[in-house]
């Protein structure tokens, strides 16, 4: 059954069978994905395929063309097994958009500027209408750290906050300094455990620097410190995280 688009900003509707109805009443998360295949048009037929099991509620060609899948008001099948701020169940709280892009597979290649202004400009869209906060406007990464990398830290999440989208603040500088890494103990693990499950990471207060963590502080560098990608808790990475609780809206 066709739909009308939510959005002014798509062009065109072609409907997915993968959706169902909404769990619970809070919509207010976006989510934004890479596709990770080598062809927009695979993708897409892949989302709309009812064998696959995975749908968008948007997808975003690389020239900037916008289709709509899935009802805004229906549950997208696009986070898979995710967590946030202590939510499980992200595909009934979040929309998702999918961006035709090859990924880490295909050698993370810039993306297109034209398909970075058809985003920005929905993901404003859906925002505004939405009143979504801007923590919760993030990477598919930050809501399953272990599974997933996309967008990508070629994703430019800084031009998206200028335009009002996504919470944001510039990295800490990169610098020498005490940092946490890979089998480190203690209570000065457990305190940055606690800032990031703090600022919504599923992140145990364990004191323990494991293989779990080293994915969840993966995820934060590739959404907001894609300087470097190595998991360590570095100066840059833990200064740069107090200064995003920091700057919280209230």
């Amino acid at each position: 059954m066709s739909f009308s688009a939510d959005s002014p900003f798509a062009q065109a509707v072609m409907v997915s069978p993968n959706r169902g109805a909404r769990v619970g009443g809070d919509l207010d998360t976006l989510i934004l994905h890479y596709t990770g295949m080598p062809t927009a048009q695979g993708a897409l037929e892949r989302l709309c395929d009812p064998a696959a099991e995975v749908s968008a509620h948007y997808f975003v060609f690389e020239d900037g063309r916008i289709v709509q899948m899935v009802p805004e008001a229906d549950r997208a099948w696009h986070a898979g097994a995710a967590t946030w701020a202590g939510s499980r169940d992200i595909n009934s709280r979040s929309i998702g958009i999918e961006i035709a892009h090859p990924g880490h597979a295909g050698g993370l290649p810039p993306y297109p500027e034209a398909q970075i202004a058809a985003v920005t400009r929905l993901a404003r869209d859906i925002v505004f209408r939405r009143a979504i906060p801007s923590p919760r406007v993030l990477a598919h990464s930050d809501v399953a750290p272990a599974r997933k990398e996309d967008p990508g830290e070629g994703f430019p999440w800084e031009r998206l906050a200028r335009a009002g989208v996504g919470h944001w603040v510039p990295p800490a500088p990169m610098r020498d300094g005490r940092f946490f890494a890979m089998g480190d103990t203690g209570q000065p693990v457990e305190a940055l455990q606690a800032m990031l499950a703090l600022y919504g990471y599923e992140q145990p207060v364990t004191g323990q620097f494991d293989e779990a963590m080293r994915a969840v502080v993966t995820a934060f560098q590739r959404h907001f410190r894609p300087a470097r990608i190595d998991g360590v808790a570095d100066a840059s990475t833990i200064t740069t995280l107090r200064d995003l609780i920091a700057a919280q809206p209230a």
